[in-house]
C-alpha cells in the first residue's frame, strides 16, 4: 500500500516538471546570429522565404529589398503627411499645366472631391 501512494506521488510530481526537450537544428541555424534576430524567436522567417535556398547571397538580397521597401514606404508616408498640411510643391506637375494645387489631397485626388 505505501508503495502505491510512493508511487502515486512521484508520479504526480513528474506531471509538474518540465518537458524536456531538444533544441531543433535546422538549416536557418545560419541566420541566429545576424542583425535583427533576437530572443525569444531567434531568426523568424513567416512566409518560409528561406527556405530551400538558404545561401547567404540570397538572405542579404532579401535583407536589401526589404530596407529598401521600407524607406520607400517612409517617403510615402511623409510626402502624405507633408501634402495633407498644405505644403505643396510649386510648378506644373504636367505639360498642360495643371499645378500640384489644382489637385486635392490623399483619395479624393484619385476619385474626386
Amino acid at each position: 500500500m505505501k508503495s502505491a501512494i510512493i508511487a502515486a506521488l512521484i508520479g504526480s510530481a513528474a506531471a509538474f516538471a518540465p518537458a524536456q526537450t531538444g533544441k531543433a537544428s535546422t538549416q536557418l541555424n545560419a541566420f541566429e546570429d545576424e542583425l535583427g534576430a533576437q530572443p525569444p524567436l531567434g531568426f523568424y522567417d513567416p512566409f518560409g522565404m528561406l527556405s530551400g535556398d538558404c545561401s547567404q547571397e540570397r538572405f542579404d538580397r532579401l535583407r536589401y529589398v526589404e530596407i529598401k521597401h521600407g524607406r520607400i514606404a517612409q517617403l510615402a508616408f511623409l510626402g502624405q503627411v507633408v501634402t495633407r498640411g498644405g505644403i505643396h510643391l510649386p510648378g506644373p506637375i504636367n505639360y498642360a499645366g495643371d499645378s500640384f494645387d489644382s489637385f486635392p489631397n490623399a483619395l479624393a485626388a484619385l476619385f474626386g472631391p
